[in-house]
């Protein structure tokens, strides 16, 4: 499967990169934003490709053409304002939908936030307005006729991946290694019983297989 993961440079990003770029069964695109992030990743050996989220559809367009797969996991970023949160968490993700979808890509894959999906468990929430970004962009995951999978992950944390991981509809709030975020990505890909579905992640006493096997 040739997967398009949008969002490489960041923190789940490069995690999904390298763990795609080993594994025999898919080959990977990297969509970065910069040209020295792009020359970084082709000395590594990973195919690479410039687009802008806030730039044009069409140029979306051409970074997904050829692609089986798409997974969205980029992020405005906790340092910047409500303007990039709007631009990038919720516009930039829906223009990749709807990039994919003229593309002919029928596979998409979200990366979330934990209880997007549940506008009460974030009603009084600091972060509220990305929490909206991230509801609606879903919502038009989950109308747009592709076959998506929503991973909704945790708080996120730099440590090594366990490789123990929990996965629901609705979870209590926890936490979790991005790297295990990317490898619950992988093992999503091509599971078809995690398509049109959402699910709450964070680091339980499943493997990442039996996991997404129970979703």
């Amino acid at each position: 499967m040739n997967v398009v993961v949008i969002g490489a440079n960041g923190q789940i990003g490069r995690h999904l990169v390298n763990q795609l770029h080993i594994n025999e069964q898919h080959e990977v695109t990297a969509m970065v934003r910069k040209e020295e992030q792009k020359k970084e990743l082709e000395a590594n050996g990973v195919h690479a490709v410039l687009a802008d989220l806030e730039g044009s559809i069409s140029g979306l367009e051409d970074a997904l053409k050829g692609a089986d797969a798409v997974v969205f996991t980029a992020g405005s970023g906790g340092h910047t304002g409500l303007d990039k949160t709007l631009l990038i968490d919720l516009d930039g993700a829906v223009k990749s939908i709807e990039a994919a979808k003229n593309t002919n890509v029928r596979r998409f894959v979200m990366v979330s936030a934990f209880q997007a999906h549940n506008r009460d468990s974030w009603a009084d929430s600091p972060i509220k307005p990305y929490m909206v970004a991230k509801h609606f962009a879903d919502e038009t995951l989950i109308h747009s006729g592709l076959d998506y999978t929503i991973v909704r992950p945790g708080g996120l944390q730099n440590e090594p991946g366990t490789g123990k991981v929990q996965a629901s509809e609705n979870l209590e709030r926890g936490s979790i290694p991005r790297e295990d975020v990317a490898a619950v990505i992988v093992e999503v890909l091509e599971a078809k019983n995690t398509y049109r579905k959402g699910f709450d992640l964070i680091t339980g006493e499943d493997s990442v297989s039996d996991a997404v096997k129970k979703i």
